[in-house]
Parts: C-alpha cells; structure tokens; sequence
C-alpha cells in the first residue's frame, strides 16, 4: 500500500454512492473445514455506500434482518470493516452504509460475510481504489470474526474473489483460486430454521483420530485435484467429510433424506453448507441441478420443514459493483 495515499473528506465529491452486490457462498465444501469456499451467483447481499460530510463511519439502514442487527458500527459486521479499512489507510472520510439482506441469518450461506465484503469494496471503489481487491480481504474477516467469534475465511474469500478458494493458511493469511469445471452447477436447500455458527461450533469434536484425519485431507486433496482436471468422478468421490457432517447433521431436521433425495437424483455429492442448516449438491449440469434440488426439497417437506431453493453456476467473479452515482 501507497502511505502516500491519504484520502480526505475535501478531496472527494460527498454526493458520491455506490451500490455493490456480494454472493452468497458455500463454505467448508464437505471436506474443507474452514480452508475451502465456493461463490454462488445467488442470493446475496446488497451495500449501499455513500461519502458523508460527518466524520466516522454510520450504519443509516438496514433491511430484510427483522430488526436483529445493530446499527451501531462498532457491533456491526460492515461498519467493523470498513473502520478497520478507513485507519489502515489513515483516511478520516466519513461513510454512510445502507444494508440490504437478500438472504437468511443464521442460513450457513455466509450472510455477514457478504454484508461485511460489499460495504469495504464500496468504501475502496468511492476512496480511489488504494488496495486491490485481494488487499481488502484482511478487513472483510474482521467483520466476520465479529459475527461469530472466529475469523474464517471460507465464506468472505469466494465472496469478494469469486470461484472456488481454498484458505492455505491464516497466519499468514495465504489464498488460492482453484480452477473449477465451466459447466458445474450448485444446488442449495435452505430450510427454514435458523443455526447461529457460534452455536454450531461448540458441538463439534475438539480432537479427531488420525485415521480419520488421514482420510479427511486424502478428500480434500482428491476434491481440489478433481476440480482441476475437472474430473467429475474422482469430485463425487471426495466430496466426503467423515468429521464434521456426522455432528452437525444432527441439528438439521431431515439431513439424511435430504441427502440420500439428492444423490439419487444424480449429484456429484451432497454436504452441509457451512454451519446448515443449508445444504448443498454439486452436479454437472442445470437441468440436473434443478432436478436435484426439487428432490431435495420434496424429502424436506416430507419431515415437515418449507424451504427456499436457490440453482446456480459457480460464480468465478464474487462481489461486484450494481450502480455508481456521482452528482
């Protein structure tokens, strides 16, 4: 980063906004506790950042939440980024954030992902652009450690760079785009029950055995290998996850029809996404894909449970701009 590059309030037009999408994303991948994510092309977020004449950074909006997130910035997923972005880069400019959720809380699709990766690309795109994308990823999982206690970026990283990323490492931080198949598909079953992550964390296991972990990273290994050569049989083979899913699952009502549904109706493999209670399938096409996720939805309505279905591409772009205004 430029240390020469200090925006002030002065120097930019205050009647400045700008409207920014961030997807949806499907973390772990079966396999890839917290180390792998994939974006969607729907549904997802939309920011509204503005330039504001009044120091600090305020939240003036939020929508589709019913209420349950602060406005306060300092306790809000995007206000917490963009603060984080505006000291590093020692601007005092003054930001308005206007949030509008398109998808659940709680729904495993990385919700305050999206809202914390929107509103500082917005920020960044108003101020100039002094970081690349990649650069703004560091601020977005300071958002999401305030949603959830932990700074995960399995979901923020597909968010804001689109396609498949696999986290190598933490510290450093340290992210891959992993190519992946044109023509390969994502079904999503959100049912509607809603599991806060913190919550889902606290059950799983703390220690696993090492036959287990041997098979746990031979999968992830064998996915990322199959989503390079896009090789669909050796991807159906390892989207497995013998750790985490078997505890998990047993917090959403259902799982194991929704997921028997889906595998006979033609998926590569089926897993939760995230923390559930979403649930998601891989397939290789989007007419399977949809087959697929009417099975899905058939069998969770069967154990009494209304959901939303969401069929889509991986999307290969992640977060990116809707309208920019400049008065």
């Amino acid at each position: 980063m430029n240390e020469n590059h200090i925006p002030k309030m002065e120097s930019h037009n205050l009647n400045q906004s700008i409207t920014i999408f961030a997807p949806a994303t499907v973390a772990n991948v079966a396999c890839g506790f917290d180390s792998l994510g994939f974006s969607l092309n729907e549904p997802g977020d939309e920011v509204i950042i503005s330039l504001s004449d009044s120091p600090g950074v305020k939240i003036t909006k939020i929508t589709g939440d019913d209420g349950k997130l602060p406005l306060d910035a300092e306790s809000n997923t995007a206000g917490v980024s963009v603060l984080a972005f505006l000291k590093s880069i020692k601007s005092d400019q003054g930001i308005d954030i206007e949030i509008h959720k398109q998808m659940p809380l709680g729904s495993g699709l990385g919700s305050s992902a999206a809202s914390s990766v929107a509103a500082v690309v917005g920020a960044n795109e108003l101020l100039g652009k002094p970081l690349s994308k990649k650069d703004l990823l560091p601020f977005a999982i300071l958002g999401e450690k305030k949603a959830c206690g932990s700074a995960h970026a399995d979901n923020v990283a597909p968010a804001l760079l689109g396609g498949f990323i696999l986290i190598r490492s933490y510290n450093p931080l340290d992210v891959v785009s992993i190519p992946f198949p044109e023509q390969l598909y994502a079904t999503v079953l959100h049912p509607h029950i809603e599991l806060r992550t913190e919550d889902v964390r606290k059950i799983m296991r703390r220690e696993i055995k090492l036959q287990d972990a041997i098979v746990q990273w031979s999968n992830l290994a064998g996915l990322i290998a199959g989503l390079m050569k896009s090789d669909y049989s050796l991807i159906s083979r390892s989207l497995n996850d013998i750790i985490f899913e078997p505890v998990r699952s047993l917090l959403i009502p259902g799982f194991d029809e929704v997921k028997q549904a889906a595998m006979q109706a033609g998926a590569l493999g089926c897993s939760i996404s995230g923390s559930g209670p979403s649930v998601f399938a891989l397939c290789t096409t989007r007419t399977t894909a949809q087959e697929v996720g009417d099975a899905m939805q058939q069998a969770l309505t069967h154990v009494g449970l209304q959901s939303d279905l969401y069929v889509s591409p991986i999307n290969g772009d992640g977060v990116s701009v809707v309208k920019q205004i400049n008065s």
